[in-house]
């Protein structure tokens, strides 16, 4: 008998960790057929894309709201999919806003339904649990504490660790990244992190770059952008100062862990850097109209998600009016020129990679999926 998966992952982190899942599912079941949105990274796992996520790469209130139509419209496409290929299990990764109203869709067709990476219900939307209940059959968390959010409200859960833990590490040494760039391999790096998106690296790089110039003024570094897979070099060279900046594509991860700092934008990016021990600054900047609706919103003192898992503030945060040039660099150097405090947030980086539990989250998954096929 073949198995039919169908996932949906709305965002370049989902395709990520969706990848893993489908890998591992291929492993266990070479004859699964999954499909459903995803990008790159899945479809080469086997994966058929009925959306690419770059179609879905706006964020932020009003700019969901532009997009209404078209979601609505992939909605109602999804659910012909469904119909169609009767799938055995439906796998919603993270994106909330559109995969729980799927979720409601798929319960009408009687098809079991997995939620992998939590909606940020700790953060903000609480009210989103009593939905999860009704409409989620499993909920795969890959954050300690929120088992115990969804116990509470009898939801079934299970933390399987975290993804970036099998995907998060460097495989090239200092001496080689100062060979492709030229310069000097015992000068330290800082590295910058501007984000996928386009809106938000327009919104946020300006900043970061002016900050980066004003940290290498008062203390010597080589600074090196890493590039998204999905954003060119010529994207910043184009529209940007990047004159004296090395720009690295495809090895964020070798860059990141061997950088003695980063400026990071508030997103799955700081758990990356926190996961290869590098201290950093994050950085979130949006529009005006999404910060103040989300400021209402959102019930966490922290918005870094490194900071989240540590339960305290352990790196800085430059948010909205605060991620100026001038304190980003202040927040920087306060920490490279201090080496006590430097060693301090290493050790605390360590902790939080430690509280994020095994590697093995996608073949977790993968093998609740196959036990949901025999139930």
């Amino acid at each position: 008998m073949v198995h039919r998966v169908m996932v949906i992952a709305g965002e370049a982190s989902g395709d990520l960790h969706g990848a893993g899942v489908v890998r591992e599912l291929k492993r266990i079941d070479s004859q699964v057929e999954v499909f459903g949105v995803g990008g790159d990274s899945m479809q080469r796992e086997g994966m058929e894309l009925v959306y690419h996520i770059r179609e879905l790469s706006f964020m932020g209130f009003v700019e969901v709201l532009k997009h209404v139509p078209f979601l609505k419209g992939m909605e109602r496409t999804l659910e012909h999919v469904l119909k169609f290929k009767k799938p055995d299990v439906l796998v919603l990764i993270d994106y909330p806003g559109f995969n729980l109203r799927f979720a409601r869709i798929a319960k009408k067709y009687g098809v079991k339904v997995i939620y992998y990476i939590s909606p940020q219900i700790w953060a903000w939307h609480r009210s989103r649990i009593n939905t999860i209940r009704d409409v989620v059959d499993l909920m795969l968390v890959i954050f300690p504490f929120e088992v115990d959010l969804y116990r509470q409200a009898h939801v079934p859960v299970e933390f399987v660790g975290n993804p970036l833990l099998e995907v998060v590490k460097s495989t090239i040494p200092k001496e080689k990244i100062a060979n492709i760039f030229d310069f000097d391999v015992k000068k330290p790096i800082l590295a910058l992190l501007p984000g996928s998106r386009k809106q938000e690296i327009d919104t946020i790089f300006p900043a970061m770059l002016e900050a980066a110039k004003r940290i290498k003024k008062k203390y010597d570094c080589e600074i090196i952008l890493a590039i998204a897979p999905t954003l060119e070099q010529e994207y910043f060279r184009t529209l940007y100062d990047v004159q004296g900046i090395h720009l690295a594509k495809g090895m964020t991860y070798d860059v990141v862990a061997h950088a003695q700092c980063a400026l990071v934008t508030s997103g799955t990016a700081t758990l990356e850097t926190a996961i290869l021990g590098t201290p950093m600054v994050i950085v979130y900047r949006t529009s005006w109209t999404t910060y103040m609706v989300g400021r209402l919103l959102v019930r966490v003192r922290n918005i870094g998600l490194v900071n989240i898992v540590a339960g305290k503030t352990v790196v800085p945060e430059c948010i909205q009016h605060h991620a100026s040039p001038r304190r980003m660099a202040q927040y920087a150097l306060e920490m490279l020129l201090d080496p006590k405090r430097y060693e301090s947030i290493k050790n605390e980086l360590l902790t939080v990679r430690k509280a994020l539990g095994s590697i093995g989250a996608s073949k977790r998954v993968a093998e609740q999926i196959v036990r949901m096929f025999r139930t």
